[in-house]
């Protein structure tokens, strides 16, 4: 009985833990995910490296062509994007 009363405190630490740190950060990466693969061309972004410009082109191999200015153009991969400033419109069918 006394083993199992030693094991309690541990394992409240590690529910507490789990539901304070490791469930609110798989939380994030999830909505991050969600959000690069909503990223579609006329969208206004801002990188990690703090650079923003509008997506020009989505690519297939996990890059976006971003435009910072009007004619300088530059590949950044999908999942260093920080934020979606804008979002356009879907295109209707």
């Amino acid at each position: 009985m006394d083993a199992i009363a030693q094991f309690v405190p541990l394992i409240l630490i590690f529910g507490i833990m789990y539901f304070l740190l490791i469930r609110p950060q798989q939380k994030k990466v999830k909505d991050h995910q969600k959000m690069v693969a909503a990223v579609r061309r006329g969208d206004e972004i801002v990188t990690q490296g703090g650079l923003i410009g509008k997506v020009v082109k989505v690519k297939d191999n996990n890059e976006i062509e971003v435009e910072l200015a009007e004619g300088v153009k530059v590949r950044v991969v999908q999942s260093t994007l920080a934020q979606v400033v804008s979002k356009t419109e879907p295109v209707e069918s």
